[in-house]
């Protein structure tokens, strides 16, 4: 089912230089209307944003949308991370969420994501469908419609939630680093931190609407790891900008990685018999060791295409409580079925203090293997096994790595470039194979 606006989370672009407009949003938002109308009366629709000064825009042309479908309640959640959003739907017994957020991007684009009333990413099958309607709307002009209620019950909802995670613990006396990436979580992971007398540093708290992860965040792990050792701290923690996601640093400022992160919970969670058929859930980025780790462990990692939202389905499909991906977005579905960045940190930190460990300790939970990336631009998108030249190296390769590593060979879905991985035991022998590879790639598809 190929879609034309929606990627592998939700919609996104530069705003007003890109479908991102306020235009668009408007034919969205009565899209998603007609969409919902067709299976509910009088449905109950959640507006939840990021701190980028689009974002209210972006709301009210998207209510007015709404408005012009039909008879729908819509209430402004006002700026809330987006696990939050997944949560106050359930709470509210709410028909359906929505977010506008870019995440980790730039505070130039904006988007928009959908949760349905389980707190769950929409199906793929229910994304095309939105848009057949959304290509028989023509162009809208602002209407003046779309009165919204508001409800600033949602941090409190959220943060009711997670506080039963660190029941019976403190972290006082625990220097923490925590960096807001001045976005959606700049109010509730300080005050969740604060409630349990963490010792905060706090940066990324003052989004003035255009400094969203502008050189801070998630995706900017330098800036945290200097905030640690400058500060002698025993850890940092860092969100991006909706806050789905996590990343942690050590006490002397290493970053771990996200399989890492993968490991520590799932073992963990092996030994206190609370991982569900022993299974972790993780895409086909995640290093070779995640495997090896939790087959040592007694454990087995299942692997989907890349995007929480498939690990996800694959959980929910069998009943899973863990997963995530490399990125830092992590699923305890026994409290949230969505990537959450907080939900991450507390149980990261719950085990720190039953341990009496710090990460510089804990990290040691597995060994990551060797791996090369790198990425080709190919003129066009031929199916793989339709290049017998690709084929063939691909099947040398398996053939010669066997248990000893891994190769993964995909095209982007919104880039004109295919994308090359390659692990094993041994450097110099990943090397060889990935320039192997690639010499392949690129007399095939440049």
């Amino acid at each position: 089912m190929k879609r034309k606006y929606f990627g592998t989370d939700g919609i996104r672009g530069e705003y007003e230089n890109s479908i991102m407009t306020n235009s668009f949003s408007r034919r969205l938002g009565k899209a998603v209307g007609q969409w919902i109308l067709e299976s509910k009366t009088n449905p109950k629709v959640v507006i939840g944003r990021d701190t980028r000064e689009s974002g209210i825009l972006i709301c009210r042309a998207f209510a007015e949308g709404l408005s012009v479908a039909g008879n729908l309640n819509v209430v402004d959640l006002g700026i809330l991370p987006t696990p939050a959003v997944a949560v106050y739907v359930r709470n509210i017994s709410a028909d359906l969420g929505v977010v506008i957020t870019a995440s980790h991007n730039p505070a130039k684009d904006n988007g928009i994501k959908f949760f349905d009333s389980r707190g769950v990413k929409l199906r793929d099958s229910v994304e095309v469908r939105i848009e057949e309607i959304l290509e028989t709307i023509q162009k809208m002009d602002a209407v003046g419609r779309g009165n919204l209620q508001t409800s600033e019950e949602g941090a409190g909802a959220y943060l009711n939630l997670l506080q039963p995670i660190l029941q019976g613990y403190s972290l006082r006396g625990v220097k923490i680093v925590l960096d807001a990436s001045h976005g959606a979580t700049f109010k509730t992971s300080t005050a969740l931190l604060n409630y349990f007398d963490a010792d905060l540093i706090i940066a990324g708290n003052n989004p003035n609407g255009r400094n969203i992860n502008e050189g801070i965040g998630s995706q900017h792990p330098e800036h945290l790891a200097s905030l640690v050792k400058s500060n002698a701290a025993h850890l940092g923690i860092a969100h991006d900008g909706d806050g789905d996601r996590v990343l942690f640093c050590d006490e002397n400022g290493d970053v771990l990685h996200g399989d890492v992160l993968l490991a520590l919970l799932a073992k963990h969670a092996l030994e206190v018999g609370n991982l569900v058929k022993n299974t972790l859930v993780a895409t086909v980025q995640s290093n070779l060791g995640l495997d090896r780790a939790l087959e040592a462990a007694g454990g087995r990692l299942i692997r989907t295409p890349i995007g929480d939202r498939y690990v996800l389905n694959e959980m929910l499909k069998f009943g899973y409580n863990l997963g995530g991906e490399s990125s830092g977005h992590i699923i305890y579905a026994d409290v949230n079925p969505t990537g959450d960045g907080l939900l991450a940190a507390l149980l990261v930190l719950k085990i720190m203090l039953k341990a009496q460990k710090p990460l510089s300790e804990l990290k040691h939970c597995m060994l990551l293997m060797p791996q090369m990336t790198g990425a080709v631009q190919v003129q066009q998108k031929p199916a793989l096994e339709t290049l017998p030249g690709i084929q063939s190296v691909l099947d040398n390769l398996k053939e010669e790595m066997g248990t000893k590593g891994r190769v993964l060979l995909r095209y982007s879905g919104t880039e004109p470039i295919i994308r090359l991985l390659i692990e094993g035991e041994d450097v110099d022998q990943v090397r060889d194979w990935y320039q192997t590879l690639e010499y392949e790639v690129k007399n095939q598809l440049s």
